[in-house]
Parts: structure tokens; sequence; C-alpha cells
């Protein structure tokens, strides 16, 4: 059994999970959350986010976005001003490829470790402990970390120095997108072509070029169930940030533009859905036509 503390900054659906997972594991756990709300009766929630860094041995920065980050990070109440030196910092959150590198010069000024480590997978792994962590750091803070990294996650992929876990979470989570975007758009088109709904779901079900993922996706949008493993509003800002990530490199990118823009429209009825909420956007926009209601 471990003697080290945790401190979650953030403790929302993933964060919860891993904890859990590493409470098992023997660590202490507890978090800063900027409602000030528990998420579960067995993980105590400190009032600040430098009065929970002062009391952990390594911080978990599970936030959704840059601005949550360095509102959690910086000031007399964030962590960086709570953290004792040589403090590991754990952030499985996805930011830009430039917070991350701020992120990490803080940590450094204040004599801190960084480990750059954003998550693939979403609740069902985070529950059983299988996510795969894409890690950015020098292997000596990889190491250090790795006991953490090991508990919450069945792998944990070196991608390089900091900053290359980031851009590796942007790669992923684009495929990730925009892959579904083209298994709506051709859904969309298998149903207003007059193929039948639950053999088109069936089939789709069955056939190889569908990755595992994509295929539990449309299990959950056959019967309508859009409860959120990862919300629209989170795949959205992702694939914000890599657009204007690959902007910088002057990288081509136009299907995942495209996926940017139909998930940016999704997001607006389907903020805290699942993101696969978008099949039933583009199914409703074929069921609820022009051209269906004159059929009708």
């Amino acid at each position: 059994m471990t003697q080290q503390t945790i401190g979650f900054v953030g403790y929302g659906a993933m964060g919860a999970l891993m904890g859990q997972n590493l409470r098992k594991a023997g660590y202490g756990v507890s978090a800063y959350t900027p409602s000030g709300k528990q998420q579960d009766a067995d993980t105590p929630v400190v009032k600040t986010a430098s009065a929970l860094a002062a009391q952990s041995d390594i911080l978990v920065l599970c936030v959704p976005n840059d601005s949550a980050v360095f509102a959690s990070a910086e000031g007399a109440e964030g962590f960086l001003a709570g953290a004792r030196a040589g403090t590991i910092i754990i952030n499985t959150s996805t930011i830009s490829p430039e917070a991350t590198e701020k992120l990490h010069d803080l940590a450094n000024a204040k004599g801190l470790r960084f480990v750059d480590a954003p998550m693939s997978g979403s609740t069902p792994e985070a529950e059983k402990g299988e996510l795969v962590m894409l890690v950015g750091a020098s292997h000596d803070d990889l190491e250090a970390a790795r006991p953490v990294l090991s508990t919450i996650g069945k792998l944990s992929i070196h991608a390089g120095p900091v900053g290359a876990g980031t851009r590796l979470k942007l790669v992923i989570n684009g495929i990730m997108g925009a892959t579904l975007n083209v298994i709506a758009e051709a859904v969309g088109y298998g149903l207003s072509s007059g193929l039948d709904r639950s053999m088109l779901y069936e089939a789709l079900g069955q056939v190889a070029v569908i990755s595992p993922h994509h295929k539990r996706k449309l299990a959950y949008a056959e019967r309508g169930d859009f409860s959120a493993q990862f919300p629209t509003r989170l795949m959205s800002k992702d694939m914000g940030l890599l657009i204007s990530a690959a902007r910088s490199t002057h990288s081509f990118c136009p299907a995942i533009a495209i996926a940017d823009q139909a998930l940016a429209l999704a997001n607006k009825r389907h903020a805290n859905d699942d993101y696969s909420a978008l099949l039933s956007a583009i199914e409703k926009s074929v069921v609820h036509s022009p051209e269906s209601s004159e059929k009708g």
C-alpha cells in the first residue's frame, strides 16, 4: 500500500473514476473543484487549489480547457502557489499545445515536475482502469509518474518530451471526430435512399471498416441513447484545438475542418450529450427534410 497522496484539480466524471481506482490501489485521494461540489462521499473536497497542492505529493489535472487550467493554476489560491518543490503534476486534460508548454514552464519555475499525459478513452475505460495515457515528459518524470499512470490506464505511450502527449491526443481525437462525421453522413445517405434503419445499423455494427469505438457509438445511436461518455462540447473543443494547431503548422486537414464545423453545429443543441448525438442530428435532418415531408 502506498502512502502517497493524490490531489485532483477537477473531479468530474472521468476524474472521479480515476480517483476510485487510485484509492483502491492505496493512494489517499482528495480534490479541488471550482464548483465546490463533492463528486462522491469518499473524496474530501478542499476549498482552494493551493491548499490541495500543499497537502499532495502528486497533482492530477482533469479540467475541460485552457482557461480552466490557468484559473486553477495561477494566483494566490492556485496550485502553483501551494505545491511543494518536487511535486509531480500530471496533466490529463486536453488543452492546446501552447497551453501545455506554458504550464510546463510555470511548473519548472516553481521546481515542480511536469508530465503531459492526456488520455485516450471515455468513462467505460476510466472505470476499468483501461485508459491509454499519451505521455509527453522526460524519462525520469515519466518513471516517477508511472505507478499512477499504470493504475488509471492499461498502457502509457511515451510520445516524446512535454507537448508531444498533447499533440498525439489531438491526432487521435481528430481521427475519432472526423470518422464519426463520415459515418453520420453515410448513414444519412443510407436512410434518405430508403434503406431500412434497423438493417443499416446492424450491418454497420458487423463490418470491419467500422472501429470498435464507433460500433459502440452506433449501437447507442440506434436506440437513441446519448448519455455522455464524451460530451459534444468537449469533442467540439478538441476539434477546434486541432484546427488551430494544424493552421500553425500549415497542415492540410480539410476533412477534419468539415467535421469541426459539423460538431460545432451539433454542440448548439447537444452540448452535454455524447458526441455521437451528431448521428441523431443528421438522421433528423434526413427524416424531416422537405423531400421526406412531400413524400409523407
